[in-house]
């Protein structure tokens, strides 16, 4: 059984309701341009810009591969960081209005042929996703600063994701309302105003993360700078591999599954009108389960918790794939419950990261944290744009045409998408969680170590 500890500055103390908010919201933040990527992305590039889903599906599959590079770039620069603020805080206030203004771009219709529009997509998409880069490597990594304490930090990043699925909610929610209130009729100009509001919100909340934590674990003051060694300590890390192999696969069945719902209420159940309270019930699920989260770790090993719940995300997924179209309410039951039980996943993964920084400082002697959440990063990134590139390919190859009654064919592939696919995906990742080697025990082993190195060095 864990010792509590008390409230204070060393690396094991127990963090203060104060903080602990403070961090968390900064995913509200993250998450009014992530869900919107997720869920309305695809959607707005196919019928709002007008370009052809297989090109779509294309594009951002190829942007997203940039990240490969962008990631772990971002990782050795805030790893390398030095200012009176700590090493990632400061990316917090320097990356919130570029963000801002590149989400902006993003969501605009330029005055282009087809060929222009695509160019002017593959451009701006790019840049916000470096953007975004700048600022969520750097905070996924400050959690794993903040407290060293296993069942503090499943506790704050459970914060993260409460916040980050409201955020979700909102913007399940609202989205579509704001574009038609902003636009009066001109929905371009809708979504334009919609992410310029949403990139204002979003920066004043990565402000308040800035203010109101602190960073509390840094390397060992040993440590030389190498990042060809970061990377080689990280390959060398089994835990941390099955991590970036688990993150990809989920998100895979995250994103496939918000960005098939658009078109699934569309065109499936030609229910348009249930989008925001599908997705919204859907999102509300979510982050109940992520809230269940601390109260479940004090009974169930992580491990054994992420399995469990990949395995009732794939059953009730494949399961509504049998539910009749008309039977509405009971497709909405089984897609909250989907939510429900995805909601551990990220507070569990994230957590989960955490301690592969501190299993690589006890394994090497070497820290380098963001390096290590840039694989986080990364594969939700990759995963992201996988499952976007899926959907969009399937639609083309399925015959979709925007804004019109699809075949049969198409209605089909709809379904898949939203149903049975991410099923499998889900099944897919409970296989590979099973190949995750630390448990508590491992885990309470490596921070008596860590706490007594550190106490020597102090």
């Amino acid at each position: 059984m864990q010792v509590p500890h008390p409230a204070g500055d060393g690396p094991r103390s127990r963090l203060r309701l104060r903080e602990k908010a403070g961090y968390g919201i900064g995913d509200f933040g993250f998450n009014l341009y992530w869900a919107n990527i997720s869920a309305f992305l695809l959607l707005f590039y196919t019928d709002v810009m007008g370009l052809a889903a297989a090109a779509v599906g294309t594009m951002i599959l190829l942007t997203r591969l940039l990240d490969a590079v962008t990631d772990p770039l971002m990782a050795a620069v805030a790893d390398r960081t030095r200012t009176r603020f700590g090493r990632f805080r400061p990316y917090l206030l320097w990356g919130a209005l570029p963000l801002a203004c590149a989400g902006v771009l993003t969501w605009t219709v330029p005055d282009l042929g087809e060929g222009g529009k695509l160019v002017w997509a593959y451009v701006t998409f790019s840049l916000m996703m470096l953007c975004y880069t700048v600022l969520s490597t750097p905070y996924s990594a400050l959690s794993a600063v903040m407290t060293s304490d296993g069942q503090q930090r499943t506790t704050l990043i459970s914060f993260r994701f409460i916040a980050a699925f409201a955020g979700t909610t909102v913007v399940n929610a609202f989205t579509l309302d704001l574009v038609r209130w902003f636009g009066a009729g001109d929905e371009a100009l809708g979504w334009q105003l919609t992410l310029g509001l949403y990139g204002l919100v979003a920066a004043l909340l990565f402000a308040t993360v800035f203010f109101s934590t602190r960073e509390r674990i840094a390397p060992p003051p040993q440590q030389r700078s190498d990042v060809r060694q970061d990377l080689r300590d990280l390959l060398g890390n089994k835990p941390w591999m099955v991590l970036f192999v688990l993150a990809l696969v989920i998100m895979v069945t995250i994103v496939m599954r918000s960005g098939a719902t658009v078109y699934y209420l569309k065109y499936y159940l030609e229910r348009p009108e249930l989008t925001g309270l599908f997705l919204g019930a859907y999102s509300v699920a979510l982050a109940t389960g992520a809230a269940l989260t601390p109260l479940l770790t004090r009974y169930f090993d992580k491990k054994a918790l992420m399995v469990g719940s990949m395995l009732a995300v794939g059953g009730l997924s494949c399961a509504m794939f049998l539910v009749p179209r008309d039977a509405i309410w009971l497709l909405f039951a089984l897609n909250t419950l989907v939510g429900l039980a995805l909601g551990p996943k990220s507070p569990l993964a994230f957590s989960m990261y955490a301690d592969c920084a501190d299993y690589t400082e006890w394994k090497t002697g070497r820290r380098a944290t963001a390096m290590t959440f840039s694989a986080a990063t990364f594969s939700q990134k990759l995963g992201g744009a996988l499952a976007a590139a899926v959907i969009a390919w399937m639609l083309a190859a399925m015959g979709y045409v925007a804004n019109e009654a699809q075949s049969d064919a198409s209605q089909l592939g709809i379904a898949l998408l939203l149903t049975v696919i991410p099923g499998c995906v889900a099944f897919a990742a409970a296989l590979v969680m099973r190949a995750y080697p630390l448990d508590g025990a491992a885990m309470a082993e490596v921070q008596d170590a860590l706490d007594a190195r550190r106490a020597a060095s102090a």
